[in-house]
């Protein structure tokens, strides 16, 4: 036991902190002195630090991913297989830096998903699904035309309202997309009522699911028709099961939570006319990359002209500045590079810019180079159109032509034999026949007022299954 001064053991006490608290000694006050009983050594020593460098890989059990994965799941099966692990391995060890790039990103589009999941009542873990999608960029564009963070394909957007131009792409407006994959992934759930199946329709689309039921005789479980699905398919289920995990352990695979991204905050300005975000950034001290990431869907860093109260966002911070001088900045950066924009517009290779869309049907005979040539548009253009990688098409196969509008009437004028005459040849080459089925009419009547036309040939033309036909019903033949 050591005695010490009281005033001085005062003044250590003021200046010294002991991390964890007092180290448990008793001290006691006799008068003027303190009793300081002092601890074994080892009770003063610091707990050993343990480092853990940043490129360390811990090697996970199997069956311990397995219980984790089961404490995850909530409405949405997380089957763990061998095909499950090692995605899991892919992530978590091979493609570590791909994994730690959507941990730094996820608070960036992860509030948005997290809204509009919860407006239309679906799961929050189909957040981790635009990870597979897109790597959560909004930008991203597959080799089939796919875009955006949830990488509609084009038909599909414009189903569920997502517009697209050459100047816009809603597809990558994040908002809008995320609503849109929403409705569709609700679509698909109803549809199936199967969560596995309905994200393997999201990949594949719900017609190539059914037709791996039927082969399957007709099982309902992901697992029963998987040997079934397209390849691409049978790995995506396994991906979102992967990513959920990887991110949900992110820090027990040692991924690090230092670099998050967060979302600005933002304001708007609604613009009415043509603006070059160039010249706008120029004038508002806005780095152009930010101005863009802001309005992804913007494809070509300029609103376009006939787009009427565009919400431009920018950052918050400069929406007093701007609407200050909201005159001059909107007119100046109305001029630069319009012209120029539109010319492009027009001329670029598959661009739809000014057009009108009409449907050629292929056939016999028919080649790319002379299709081109019949609509007055390059070779390049209709591979462009149609996601063709060469010249090759086939029979029967619908092409998406993009004409000017005084052409639409020229190339794609039906003809509508209502009153044919018995055995009337038809040129099928350079118009669409139509005919208004007329009381009494049967398939068998229709086919013989035509030559080379079969009762078969009619019902392929217009996906009829059986030979009901009714009066009034318009049919295609040819």
């Amino acid at each position: 036991m050591v005695k010490v001064s009281a005033k001085w053991v005062l003044v250590v006490l003021l200046g010294f902190t002991v991390r964890d608290g007092s180290f448990g000694q008793e001290i006691k006050l006799d008068h003027d002195t303190i009793d300081i009983h002092q601890p074994d050594s080892l009770m003063i020593e610091d707990t050993p630090q343990v480092f853990v460098s940043p490129d360390y890989i811990p090697d996970v059990p199997f069956d311990l991913v397995g219980d984790r994965l089961s404490c995850l799941e909530k409405d949405i099966p997380l089957n763990y297989n061998s095909r499950v692990r090692g995605f899991i391995e892919y992530f978590a060890v091979r493609n570590r830096a791909y994994t730690q790039r959507m941990i730094n990103r996820k608070n960036l589009y992860f509030p948005i998903f997290e809204k509009y999941l919860k407006k239309y009542g679906l799961p929050d873990e189909l957040k981790y699904l635009a990870i597979v999608e897109s790597g959560l960029e909004p930008g991203a564009t597959s080799r089939v035309g796919a875009g955006g963070l949830w990488q509609f394909m084009p038909a599909t957007g414009r189903l569920y309202g997502l517009n697209q131009d050459w100047y816009i792409d809603e597809r990558r407006d994040p908002e809008k997309a995320t609503e849109a994959a929403c409705k569709y992934l609700k679509f698909l759930y109803d549809y199936f009522d199967d969560w596995e199946l309905a994200l393997a329709a999201y990949n594949s689309g719900p017609g190539n699911v059914r037709k791996a039921i039927r082969r399957s005789g007709y099982k309902k479980k992901f697992w029963e028709v998987y040997r079934y699905l397209k390849r691409e398919t049978r790995s995506y289920v396994p991906q979102f099961v992967a990513v959920t995990y990887v991110l949900n352990y992110a820090d027990e695979h040692n991924f690090h939570q230092d670099s998050l991204l967060y979302a600005w905050e933002t304001d708007t300005i609604t613009v009415n006319k043509y603006l070059n975000l160039e010249t706008f950034a120029s004038l508002t001290n806005i780095c152009l990359e930010d101005l863009a990431r802001l309005n992804p869907e913007l494809k070509r860093s300029a609103v376009p002209d006939y787009v009427k109260n565009y919400p431009l966002k920018i950052p918050a911070d400069k929406y007093n500045f701007i609407d200050y001088k909201r005159s001059y900045i909107l007119d100046s950066a109305n001029r630069k590079g319009r012209k120029e924009l539109e010319f492009i517009a027009k001329n670029s290779v598959g661009s739809t810019y000014g057009k009108k869309k009409v449907v050629h049907r292929v056939r016999r005979g028919d080649v790319i180079g002379k299709i081109a040539e019949r609509y007055k548009v390059r070779v390049s253009d209709i591979r462009a159109w149609n996601n063709l990688r060469g010249n090759t098409i086939r029979i029967d196969q619908r092409l998406a032509v993009w004409v000017r509008p005084d052409q639409v009437n020229k190339v794609n004028r039906p003809v509508m034999a209502k009153n044919a005459s018995p055995q009337q040849q038809i040129d099928l080459k350079n118009a669409r026949v139509l005919y208004k089925v007329q009381p009494g009419d049967t398939l068998w009547d229709i086919s013989r007022k035509y030559k080379n036309l079969s009762i078969d040939k009619i019902k392929k033309l217009n996906n009829l299954k059986t030979n009901k036909i009714k009066p009034g019903q318009t049919l295609v033949l040819g």
